[in-house]
């Protein structure tokens, strides 16, 4: 047992230092008003074994609630509200989150517990109520007749004294008040083991815990050292190990890479067409205007301040990005979030849309912004499920003004000088100017179509530059020379052509969509593609264009592993989790309303069965239930039934004395010799450490019940 008063302590400093100090203060003064209050219950070990359920179940149905809010028990209303209402900006991505604000509420998930040790007659709890193992074993030896293991028991005060103090390590303050209160109170616990004599042993126990009180402060300090040190640190360099970046400032492509282009099949995004709508063959993330051929790199011509942050509806889950515009077709898509946001630290990144959106449903993201090249900057939970509205015409891209802005038309249409040569014999050879009518720049695209389609070839392979031609840029070889590359290789080269002949292009990066899952689809890393954006100035807007032969898909589908199916089990188990963590879906609540019920009955069959009555302790004590081997002997019913004939035994009267007085019985006279050799078996049964084997066992019953048989057919 604890010293006195220690339960209630530990709790109140608990609750300060969790924020919980009026619940820990209710639940110390409901555990100390024990030692006041007289009145006891009559916990059964079945009773034990309910409440250890109700508070397992209640532990998973906290850890549900923090796992899916990531929020404290302020707003206990919340529990079964949509899921809609969690997200928000306060509730964060951090599963240090969840896991401390599950720490802090241990005490009061597992007080039911504590509280009916502490009001039970019992002064300890049995092990089988909390280990499955034992009561496993005791429901075994009881079913095959064999002795019972030996009960064991447990008071769980100090289990519980310390779940406290760790649930009370989880705070908020930076100060060192946890410290010195768990020095206290640990030396408060430890207490009852010093010396009890004053001496050098007692001066000894003083100095060790001494000592052990300044090691754990000047630990403290040097770990709040090493913390302070590595915030100092840029978490950014840790950003480089995600999937892919988000930067819509900039693309780095792998133009002139010698070697391999080589792509996952992970799955990063899953689309479900609702309603009929048709898939969506392209999926944009962002675009960029100007290309520097010195590092292969795209820019947008903008920098992430650019972005402006976009209001939603009053529901939190709409974000109109158009308000004029008619969306013919919805899609559900899902993605990660795989990046971090400098400024607030929550997962981020762009969405990959379809041409045309103008309306984004059931997105609850905290931060949502665009930026004038098209590309939609999302900040919120790891995981996103919306749905995207659109159709042809306006863009978001083509809502700025290019009249008043000249940069957008002049970025659109700016080629490095470079790589004019090579742009100029193509555009020779092929015929091109610039088009003055719509009709004439669908015929310019066909025609630059055509050239890719009947010229080139897909690889992701890529040799060495020639060595003798130092001029030689990674485009230039392409349309020159090697005539085969990557989709970055033809978006490259069809934006600069468009370009040369004064049509403004932009370079897209997105995803392709062509691989069905059922009625759904799925994108992979190696879906991961570039495009051409045009400007179409008759209808303007930009639209899309894809030079990149259609063979490239097969043609990365042939990299796939033929384990890919594990990859893909394992990915999809990898999205429902990350659903229920992000509360994505719904069976947060599914489980929540399942558990509900559960603990109710638990909790009714614990206060108001019979067996669980309230009693007083009078002059014979409390009544301590002990739980002894061979119970179950069915020489107590035959015990039972001699004394119902009268025969009863005396105090402290031993069987083997009351057997023969109870035998001489006209009707047990002949059986005196088999009652004794019961007397044997039941005696084996009951005390020896070996107990009986099957066939005394059974012998045993047999015996009794053939005794049995004559004591209540003599009575009649």
């Amino acid at each position: 047992m604890t010293p006195p008063f220690l339960l209630g302590v530990v709790l109140l400093f608990w609750g300060w230092q969790t924020g919980f100090l009026v619940i820990g203060a209710v639940m110390a003064v409901a555990l100390e008003s024990a030692r006041y209050v007289r009145a006891r219950w009559e916990f059964s070990d079945e009773d034990f074994n309910r409440l250890w359920a109700f508070c397992s179940l209640l532990f998973l149905a906290t850890a549900v609630y923090a796992f899916t809010a990531n929020r404290g028990p302020a707003e206990v209303r919340s529990f079964f509200q949509s899921p809609a209402f969690f997200m928000r900006r306060d509730a964060g991505a951090a599963s240090a989150r969840t896991a401390a604000a599950l720490i802090r509420w241990l005490p009061m998930v597992f007080f039911p517990f504590v509280a009916a040790q502490i009001f039970s007659s019992r002064e300890k709890i049995p092990l089988t109520a909390i280990s499955l193992i034992l009561r496993r074993r005791w429901k075994q030896a009881r079913k095959l007749g064999r002795p019972l293991p030996p009960g064991r028991s447990l008071n769980v005060s100090y289990p519980y004294f310390v779940m406290s103090l760790f649930s009370a390590s989880i705070h908020p303050g930076a100060d060192n008040t946890f410290f010195w209160g768990l020095s206290v109170l640990l030396a408060w616990a430890l207490w009852s083991l010093h010396p009890r004599r004053f001496g050098p042993g007692l001066v000894v126990w003083a100095g060790a815990l001494a000592a052990v009180i300044a090691l754990g402060y000047s630990g403290q300090l040097g770990i709040g050292q090493l913390q302070r040190y590595l915030d100092n640190f840029n978490a950014q360099w840790l950003w480089r190990f995600a999937r892919r970046g988000f930067d819509p400032t900039k693309n780095r492509t792998a133009l002139g890479q010698i070697g391999r282009v080589k792509a996952s099949g992970k799955i990063v995004i899953r689309l479900e067409p609702k309603a009929g709508s048709p898939a969506p063959s392209l999926l944009r993330e962002a675009s960029y205007r100007t290309y520097k051929d010195k590092g292969q790199v795209w820019y947008a011509g903008s920098s992430k301040d650019d972005f402006e942050n976009m209001p939603s509806e009053t529901n939190g889950t709409t974000w109109v990005l158009l308000s004029a515009k008619t969306n013919t077709a919805t899609v559900n898509i899902a993605c990660f979030l795989e990046g971090r946001s400098e400024k607030t630290g929550y997962p981020a990144g762009l969405l990959p849309l379809p041409a045309g959106s103008g309306r984004l449903e059931n997105l609850a993201a905290y931060i949502l912004q665009k930026n004038r090249t098209g590309a939609v900057l999302a900040e919120g939970p790891g995981l996103v499920v919306f749905d995207a509205g659109h159709g042809p015409g306006a863009t978001i891209d083509a809502a700025v003004n290019t009249d008043t802005d000249p940069s957008l038309t002049n970025a659109d249409i700016r080629v490095p000088a470079g790589e004019d040569p090579a742009l100029d014999q193509v555009i020779s050879e092929l015929h091109l100017t610039k088009p003055d009518t719509e009709r004439a720049l669908g015929k310019t695209l066909g025609t630059i179509n055509g050239y890719f389609q009947g010229n080139f070839s897909y690889s992701t392979w890529q040799g060495p530059p020639s060595l003798t031609d130092t001029n030689e840029t990674p485009v230039s070889r392409f349309l020159l020379r090697t005539h085969s590359g990557h989709c970055e290789y033809f978006a490259t080269a069809t934006v600069l052509l468009l370009r040369r002949i004064g049509v403004p292009a932009r370079y897209a990066v997105g995803y392709a969509v062509h691989e069905a899952s059922g009625g759904k689809y799925v994108v992979r890393q190696r879906d991961a593609h570039a495009w051409c954006l045009v400007w179409n100035e008759f209808r303007q807007t930009w639209k899309d264009f894809d030079t990149t032969p259609a063979s490239w898909v097969a043609e990365e589908s042939k990299r796939a592993s033929p384990l890919q199916f594990l990859s893909d089990g394992w990915s999809w188990l990898g999205f429902e989790f990350s659903k229920f963590r992000w509360c994505q879906g719904r069976l947060r609540q599914y489980l929540l309303w399942a558990l509900a019920p559960v603990l109710a009955l638990l909790l009714y069959q614990i206060i108001f069965r019979k067996r669980g009555q309230r009693r007083r302790p009078g002059r014979e004590g409390p009544v301590t239930v002990v739980v002894w081997p061979g119970l179950d002997s069915e020489f107590y019913q035959l015990e039972s039934e001699l004394v119902k004939r009268g025969v009863t035994r005396e105090p402290g009267e031993p069987l083997s004395g009351w057997l023969p007085r109870a035998a001489a019985d006209p009707v047990l006279a002949e059986a005196q010799a088999a009652l004794l050799a019961l007397l044997r078996l039941h005696y084996r049964y009951r005390f020896d450490p070996q107990g009986l084997n099957q066939s005394d066992r059974e012998a045993l019953r047999r015996e009794a019940q053939t005794c049995l048989t004559k004591l209540r057919f003599g009575r009649r």
